[in-house]
């Protein structure tokens, strides 16, 4: 997962697209097509619940779309009210933790996958598990992603959006070093012929782009020894396992590209802004991300969104996987909880509506095609998905046709526990291959595996 500054930065981003706290009118929002298909009965009592991640006032096309969802939403079931909590970002991490604590949380709150375990271990959500039965599409999403929330055989939450890591690439760079944008690499050997080849259009180009600093080098670390089917720690999560060949084989394909091919720029050191800068000032040529990091390029980094395209990781035998979804406050009643997953239903899982209802975010001018979440692989609902964010797609869908692909055989896998401390340790090895040309890679994961193991130690 990403580093706790850079979450929140992708968190907003991916609200701000398909995923997101959604944006358009009333007149738009569909009501019969609901997955709850007609009004609750008029002998249910009446159920109020609050719930976080409201979109806030500074986005007024994705705050209207809540609105409109909720009335629609509460016309179906008019025993249900809704209290809609804003905020941007979502989650504020200095805060986060002493409201868990204090049991201040909406009874229906908003987390990153990187907490959920810790919040399920500290007693902190409610085991949802019982009332499962009325969420009709849960049977469908992606068994890899359930197993976020899972602790034994009991859920405590539900998943909004969910994504893996791939290689975005500047398809205008592409064509003029040469290369086919329309076959991007696929192989770590391919990226590194294609780095030259974009760093030898002149001055300031850089091919191939990394993170070393602000733990974000540790997260991309991360991110490539799972793609080359290593680990971080051990299955039992006591000691740490990434001193291997896989581990070995990042490392030594950084320096190479950094010192024997001078494909990555000589600046290092970067963190999560400054390649999504270099990506937008059209000077770099690939990079590890999300589809999400497309969107952010154009939204806030001068960039276009026909320029570039996303591709799966090379040689993928695993993705990092990120996302967010909801759990609820152990103070919430049983009442609050069916309500609750019913909006959550309503809202994040049913195509066609609320984040997926892609014809309306089409005509209220946001950006549809970007594949930022797939919650449901090959099932009907993820192909239903696919096929809308297709027919109303505003960017070039077919710039992201090999990621769609190439990701869908992919498993997820999640981030090491410790993660932040495990990223910053890891740092060091990053940033020593990319600024030092004689650094000893046997010797700094050896001291990687040490600091990191008194890092597990502690925590067991």
């Amino acid at each position: 997962m990403k580093p706790r500054n850079l979450a929140i930065l992708l968190a907003a981003g991916l609200a701000l697209g398909a995923a997101g706290c959604g944006g358009s009118d009333s007149g738009s929002t569909p009501e019969a097509t609901s997955s709850q298909g007609s009004a609750a009965p008029s002998g249910d009592a009446p159920v109020s619940f609050s719930i976080g991640c409201k979109p806030p006032k500074s986005n007024p096309k994705e705050a209207a779309q809540w609105d409109a969802d909720v009335a629609a939403f509460q016309k179906l079931n008019p025993n249900i009210t809704i209290d809609s909590k804003d905020a941007f970002p979502c989650i504020v991490p200095e805060t986060f933790q002493a409201k868990l604590a204090g049991g201040e949380m909406e009874d229906a709150f908003y987390v990153y996958y990187t907490d959920v375990q810790k919040i399920i271990a500290s007693g902190q959500a409610a085991d949802i598990t019982p009332y499962l039965d009325t969420v009709s599409t849960l049977k469908d999403i992606r068994p890899d992603v359930m197993s976020v929330f899972k602790s034994g055989d009991k859920v405590y939450g539900i998943p909004r959006t969910n994504y893996g890591t791939g290689l975005v690439y500047n398809r205008k760079l592409f064509t003029q070093a040469g290369l086919d944008p329309d076959a991007p690499p696929k192989t770590w050997t391919e990226v590194q012929a294609a780095a030259k080849k974009i760093a030898a259009l002149g001055p300031g180009y850089v091919g191939y782009g990394e993170y070393s600093a602000g733990n974000t080098g540790g997260w991309h670390f991360t991110v490539s020894i799972y793609g080359r089917g290593g680990e971080m720690v051990s299955p039992d999560g006591k000691t740490a396992a990434f001193n291997s060949p896989e581990g070995k084989a990042v490392l030594e394909n950084l320096k190479t590209m950094r010192w024997t091919d001078n494909s990555m720029g000589t600046k290092q050191l970067l963190r999560w802004e400054d390649l999504m800068r270099m990506m937008g000032s059209g000077k770099l040529g690939m990079m590890i991300g999300a589809p999400d990091v497309v969107q952010a390029v154009n939204n806030d980094f001068k960039g276009k969104f026909e320029d570039y395209g996303v591709t799966a990781l090379p040689e993928a035998k695993a993705s990092l996987s990120g996302g967010d979804g909801y759990m609820f406050n152990p103070k919430a009643t049983p009442e609050q909880i069916k309500a609750g997953l019913k909006w959550l239903e309503y809202r994040f899982l049913t195509p066609g509506q609320g984040q997926f209802n892609y014809e309306r975010s089409k005509t209220d001018g946001l950006p549809v095609g970007l594949p930022t979440t797939d919650l449901y692989g090959s099932a009907p609902e993820g192909v239903k998905i696919n096929e809308q964010r297709t027919q109303f797609a505003t960017v070039p869908v077919d710039h992201f046709k090999p990621y769609v692909e190439g990701a869908a055989n992919i498993p997820f896998k999640l981030e090491p526990p410790k993660a932040q401390e495990i990223y910053a340790v890891l740092d060091t090895a990053m940033s020593a291959v990319l600024t030092r040309q004689d650094a000893n890679i046997d010797q700094l994961l050896s001291d990687a595996e040490k600091k990191v193991n008194n890092i597990l130690a502690k925590s067991s």
